[in-house]
């Protein structure tokens, strides 16, 4: 059991935590209550520790849950839930809850011994933690393995019933870095203490607990979506697989069903159906190095000679065989123009791995639903039926008080959809492909007569339509910085002309974000999940910032002034007492030349205005070889140092090389991309 509410007494010596439990709702167990104290001098953890005589009472709160600590300059900080607000419940009363706020509380008195500096720095990786806890989902249960999908509690000893941390999907534990002090001390045999009653694993994702009718049944329509934390990131900055095989932006979607049977005159939700997607980025070397450009240059390694390359593919494959079985991989990507180098490197790997337990299907979604013909999605449906069939979903019916709950179906094989994000198109695949096996289920479960569908049922497609957008928005936030794209179609099941203003709008929010925001978001990531550990002896600043890089920073301010004299100069010549003819077009041609040239130097070095990450710098792919303009930045290069080094030399002669063709097939213009963000207008005469 872990604790639901704790008191936390806050004073000078220590953190004192005594969980709040109704005596009624609980019963004997009160016997057995544990408290927790974190010495603030020592920084040590006690359970039931002896009161502190006189110690005075600073603060007092209500806390949901211990996130976990994690270590900074001036020492451990400590977050903590201070309000959450309930998903919905699953079955047998299980709660879930979405954190809606925490609080950063420092384990150290003072911080006294850190210089101006380090205090400075303090405060920005605090401000990291606090801007990651605020801009995402974070969802916990006291009482039910969120991290687990209902068909994999089915397979461990206690059926999913004894739940703490050590039961865990780690990939999905989102705090698993900070409770690693908690789960050492448990581990510890020399002090015999046993910590996990405080232990609250989190997920980073969606869930949505919906609670409808069909057909007289009261049901539940739920969705849970998992982002894993192995290589966690924002969309420009996490692209492909690391090498072991990671994939970014990877996802575990499991729909749920849950209902009684048909004579049952209370609802438990003893018969419970799942079934699982997962969507990840393209498994293979790649990424993007975001340029101030709305579409960044596109890196792929197609050496598939290189056992680096392949292998991170094999490894990635041979994880998720072991965790779902057989992949049915359904790309989404275009066919041609800017996507096509990464998609021809998906198919050429899933050919040279050559694995009986893979299968791969490539829709190019873009150029199927073109013209706003969304419903052709269907087509991909059509395609997959056998194997959707063959594959099944989870049916596990605990209905029965005479012996143990049965795991009467399994889902044999799993999904994989991508695109290029995982997020807009991916979305609209999942969702109908949701739909397609939920009618199966309803069907099996005695819903639905073997010829209806659940399109039919209005009432409920509205809530399932609405908690598949919600998802969209859920997964887009965390990883683009925007709601998802697209979301029209998943509400309405048609693309509208506002849903494509509305994708317009989230489109540049994206640019602004992906571009100038994302390297701090990125930080606060790997901050959070112990990517980057702030080191103990003190070192040169991570967030230090080089004169030359504040020059060239401040270069968009002087294309600002530049034009606006330009402007002044052209329509009030009079400001300026400005009489002659000659005067005024010698005026008008320096205010004009001087904004070219900051153009030109703006768009000739974009890289230098990107808001790269600090804590752990953007590595171009292991085997990149980026020309930028004549300048080259190799193997695992710091992209912000190295184009900060050269940019003195590109500032003499970029307005002669800006116009230079790229030699790299594998770098394409963003112009060739097509049609990846926005579907295009039909035009009407």
């Amino acid at each position: 059991m872990i604790y639901e509410q704790l008191e936390l007494r806050i004073t000078n010596e220590a953190y004192h935590f005594t969980p709040l439990i109704e005596p009624a709702k609980e019963g004997p167990i009160l016997d057995h209550i544990e408290t927790l104290t974190i010495y603030r001098s020592s920084g040590e953890i006690q359970l039931n520790a002896p009161q502190i005589q006189n110690a005075i009472v600073e603060n007092e709160l209500m806390v949901y849950g211990i996130l976990g600590l994690i270590k900074l300059q001036a020492g451990e900080y400590m977050i903590v839930i201070t309000g959450c607000q309930r998903v919905g419940t699953l079955m047998q009363g299980y709660d879930v809850l979405r954190a809606t706020t925490f609080q950063i509380l420092p384990i150290a008195r003072n911080t006294n011994s850190l210089s101006s500096q380090q205090l400075d720095d303090e405060q920005k990786y605090v401000q990291l933690l606090e801007n990651h806890l605020q801009s995402n989902g974070f969802y916990f249960s006291y009482r039910y393995n969120i991290t687990l999908s209902i068909q994999k509690q089915a397979y461990s000893a206690d059926k999913g019933r004894d739940y703490n941390w050590r039961n865990a999907d780690t990939r999905f534990f989102w705090n698993r870095y900070l409770c690693e002090k908690l789960i050492s001390a448990t581990a510890n045999s020399r002090i015999h203490q046993d910590f996990s009653h405080f232990i609250l694993p989190v997920i980073q994702g969606f869930v949505s607990i919906s609670p409808s009718v069909i057909n007289n049944r009261a049901i539940t329509f739920a969705l849970i979506s998992r982002r894993s934390q192995e290589r966690a990131g924002t969309r420009f900055f996490s692209r492909g697989l690391d090498e072991y095989g990671f994939a970014s932006n990877f996802v575990e979607t499991e729909q749920l069903l849950l209902c009684d049977p048909s004579k049952s005159l209370v609802q438990n939700n003893l018969i419970r159906a799942s079934y699982i997607q997962t969507r990840g980025s393209v498994p293979a070397i790649w990424g993007q190095i975001p340029n101030t450009r709305y579409t960044p240059k596109l890196w792929v390694n197609v050496n598939l000679a290189d056992e680096k390359v392949i292998g991170a593919s094999r490894a990635h494959f041979d994880q998720q065989i072991k965790c779902y079985g057989p992949q049915i991989l359904v790309n989404l990507t275009n066919t041609k123009g800017y996507e096509y180098p990464v998609g021809q490197l998906y198919a050429a790997i899933v050919k040279e791995l050559s694995d009986p337990s893979i299968k791969y299907i490539h829709f190019d979604f873009h150029h199927e639903c073109r013209k706003m013909k969304w419903h052709r999605v269907q087509l991909l449906v059509d395609q997959l039926e056998p194997d959707l069939r063959q594959q099944g979903y989870c049916l596990y019916d605990a209905s029965s008080s005479e012996q143990d709950p049965v795991l009467c179906k399994e889902q044999t094989s799993v999904v994989r959809t991508n695109c290029m994000d995982c997020l807009d198109r991916t979305n609209v695949v999942q969702s109908t492909l949701g739909r397609w096996v939920l009618t199966r289920q309803l069907r099996e479960i005695g819903i639905l007569q073997s010829t209806e569908v659940i399109e039919n049922d209005e009432q409920f497609m509205q809530i399932f339509k609405n908690v598949w957008a919600d998802n969209a928005d859920g997964l887009s936030i965390p990883y683009s910085g925007t709601g998802a794209l697209k979301t029209d179609f998943t509400r309405t099941g048609r693309r509208t002309r506002l849903g494509m203003v509305n994708d317009f709008n989230n489109s540049a929010i994206r640019y602004i974000k992906n571009n100038y925001l994302d390297g701090s978001r990125q930080d606060g990531i790997d901050l959070i999940l112990g990517k980057y550990r702030v080191p103990l002896s003190h070192v040169r600043s991570p967030f230090r910032s080089t004169p030359s890089s504040i020059i060239i920073k401040l270069m968009p301010l002087y294309l600002l002034i530049s034009f606006t004299l330009f402007l002044m100069v052209l329509f009030a010549p009079d400001l300026f007492s400005i009489h002659s003819s000659l005067v005024h077009i010698t005026a008008l041609s320096f205010t004009f030349a001087v904004t070219i040239t900051c153009w030109l130097f703006i768009q000739h070095n974009g890289a230098e205005f990107v808001n790269w990450p600090k804590l752990i710098p953007y590595q171009a792919p292991h085997h990149a070889c980026l020309q930028e303009e004549g300048s080259v930045v190799n193997n695992g290069s710091n992209i912000p140092n190295q184009l900060e080094a050269n940019v003195k030399n590109k500032a003499s002669d970029f307005i002669q090389k800006w116009t230079n063709r790229r030699n790299s097939t594998a770098i394409l213009n963003e112009a060739e991309q097509g049609y990846e963000m926005v579907a295009p207008f039909k035009k009407d005469t």
